[in-house]
């Protein structure tokens, strides 16, 4: 089992930044791949970003390339979403995500995720 506990949300002017941490404990040792998504308020869940196993390959949907960045450190079994010239449309809740069964590959669906945070609130006001 893996535990993950995401923190650094909150009500952001247009333009502004935020980062997001998620913490994981339980078996750290085995986690794979590590996300993030969101669901906006009447939206369907969507990908974020990715991590692979080593840190460094990076996925990331259209809409957030070159403005969010995805990084991981192993030493706080933890990962983080620096988030830089938000816009109104991320407003959302958001999820850190972690895969434990496949070695190679980094997923950008959700259902190929075991564990799942509870997610923290990001307002983005315009």
């Amino acid at each position: 089992q893996v535990q993950l506990v995401e923190s650094g949300g909150g009500l952001v002017q247009a333009g502004g930044s935020l980062r997001l941490s998620c913490a994981a404990s339980g078996r750290t040792f085995s986690t794979n791949a590590m996300g993030w998504f969101r669901q906006g308020p009447g939206k369907e869940r969507e990908f974020v970003a990715a991590i692979g196993r080593s840190g460094v390959i990076t996925y990331y949907a259209d809409s957030v390339k070159g403005r969010f960045t995805i990084s991981r450190d192993f030493a706080k079994n933890t990962i983080y979403l620096q988030m830089n010239s938000l816009k109104p449309e991320d407003t959302a809740i958001y999820y850190c995500a972690a895969d434990t069964s496949k070695f190679y590959s980094i997923p950008t669906v959700g259902y190929e995720y075991e564990f799942w945070g509870q997610g923290t609130q990001v307002t983005v006001s315009s």
